[in-house]
């Protein structure tokens, strides 16, 4: 009599440590993903975050030069000017995950059009003295808001 009570008392148990397993499990892939939010770069315009910190590295989403202070995109703009305010909105986000400039390990930069290039590069060459970043610097058709160049880039961190 008391075997076939222990053979319950097993499937209960189990079920509680399959129930326990699946609810630690999913705590922990919660605690791997972190956002990171600062009101010293532009609300995201939609539905992602400034950045997510997992595994070891810091995931920007990518940034066109909207001014934080006031939220708006002011069209009319240089290349390099647009890419300046990019980078300083990039800073602020990283100095908001605990990282620098100096931790960014990959670049991704959109142009709306590539003759604009050496513009851009220019300003973008100010931020890496040393040790620049990899990057890719790809033509898009169109960025948000008629803009001429969005940056998105990757950070390592505790280096």
């Amino acid at each position: 009599m008391i075997y076939p009570l222990l053979g319950i008392f097993s499937l209960r148990s189990t079920l509680l440590l399959l129930l326990l397993a699946i609810f630690t499990s999913a705590t922990a892939q919660n605690d791997m993903k972190k956002v990171i939010y600062t009101e010293k770069a532009p609300a995201p315009i939609g539905p992602y975050s400034q950045a997510i910190e997992a595994g070891g590295f810091v995931f920007i989403s990518g940034q066109i030069a909207i001014d934080p202070a006031t939220g708006n995109f002011e069209s009319g703009r240089t290349v390099g000017d647009e890419t300046r305010q990019v980078m300083e909105n990039l800073r602020a986000i990283i100095e908001a995950s605990g990282c620098t400039m100096e931790q960014i390990v990959k670049c991704t930069i959109f142009l709306d059009d590539m003759k604009k290039f050496a513009d851009m590069n220019a300003v973008y060459g100010e931020y890496f003295k040393s040790a620049p970043p990899a990057r890719e610097t790809v033509a898009a058709a169109g960025l948000p808001r008629s803009a001429q160049v969005e940056i998105s880039v990757v950070v390592r961190k505790g280096e």
